[in-house]
């Protein structure tokens, strides 16, 4: 009895078995690897069916048992044969997974390129657009200037004429922040230096920047990234660690840009924002950018001590110096 117990539990689990090897053959798109083991599930679920036959109706039929025994031999081969070409499953999703990730990359470096368009076009209506319009208007309130004698209107249309220029001044901000005309025209480093030069304007923050880049270009997606990058790092000092000192580090060699980012600011735990990205700080999104240039990043930061960025990028030099 117990025996017949047993034979009923190991038919139900091979059964088990053969279902859980198809549905896997299917999942590894019918590798022979797999198909073999697969196979061997079932011609062992089919040797217990035999077992349970001969236990059921005795005496036992020699024919039976013979078949069994060479059942089993094919189990042995089918089984021994799966798992000596096996790694070609490995190497299967490996291939897969190389290709998944290429893939990503592709949609991302797709996504950045289509948003920089995006930028480069709403600048130029900004720029293109609005600008002229608002120098129209500048022109007839400087005509009417001239032409007004009443003191009173006169200050009306002093003060629509500041208000227009300050309007024209904004447009042109937004516009350069939005696709700045340096990085298009002279390259990441001089684009970097316009940038922290007019933060140290504001007298808010003392950026101390070093490149020797400035007679080099490169891929426009690297130095779009990189260009983000800085500016991504630099509005998380002041708006989040409220710092009053920055280095910008910006090195090239033969193969290699080192983006050395430093602040004095009060600093964060770098694992929980970088988890769940909570404080807005946007370093979820400045780690994808840099994947998908190929490149590498450490963050180092914590609280009260600061925030340090170390970002490497593989690059290929579109010009060499100058």
């Amino acid at each position: 009895m117990l025996r017949y117990i047993a034979l009923i539990i190991s038919i139900v689990l091979q059964l088990v078995a053969v279902v859980i090897a198809l549905r896997l053959t299917k999942v590894t798109k019918y590798k022979i690897s797999w198909i073999l083991i697969s196979l061997g599930f079932v011609f062992m679920a089919f040797r217990y069916l035999i077992d349970l036959f001969q236990y059921m109706n005795r005496p036992r039929l020699e024919e039976l048992v013979v078949l069994n025994d060479w059942i089993s031999v094919l189990i042995s081969i089918f089984i021994a044969s799966g798992v000596i070409i096996i790694p070609e499953i490995f190497n299967y999703m490996k291939r897969a997974e190389y290709a998944r990730k290429i893939a990503e990359k592709n949609v991302l470096n797709a996504i950045i390129e289509t948003e920089e368009r995006e930028r480069k076009r709403f600048a130029k209506d900004l720029h293109d657009g609005l600008g002229p319009l608002l120098s129209t208007v500048k022109m007839s309130v400087s005509a009417l200037m001239k032409n007004e004698k009443d003191e009173s209107n006169l200050e009306i249309i002093k003060n629509t004429d500041h208000i227009i220029n300050e309007a024209i001044k904004s447009i042109k901000e937004i516009s350069n922040n939005l696709s700045p005309h340096v990085l298009t025209n002279f390259g990441l480093a001089s684009a970097v230096k316009n940038f922290t030069d007019k933060i140290n304007e504001t007298k808010v923050v003392e950026i101390k920047y070093e490149s020797n880049m400035f007679n080099q270009r490169f891929s426009t997606n690297i130095e779009v990234v990189l260009y983000r990058t800085i500016c991504e790092l630099v509005n998380n000092s002041l708006q989040h660690s409220k710092a009053k000192n920055i280095n910008i580090n910006l090195i090239s060699n033969d193969t290699l840009i080192d983006l050395l980012y430093e602040d004095n600011g009060q600093g964060f735990d770098v694992q929980r924002i970088q988890q769940n990205d909570i404080s807005g700080s946007g370093l979820r999104n400045m780690i994808s950018r840099v994947e998908s240039v190929n490149g590498t990043y450490k963050f180092e930061s914590k609280l009260k001590y600061g925030f340090k960025a170390d970002i490497s990028i593989n690059y290929t030099k579109r010009h060499g110096k100058a």
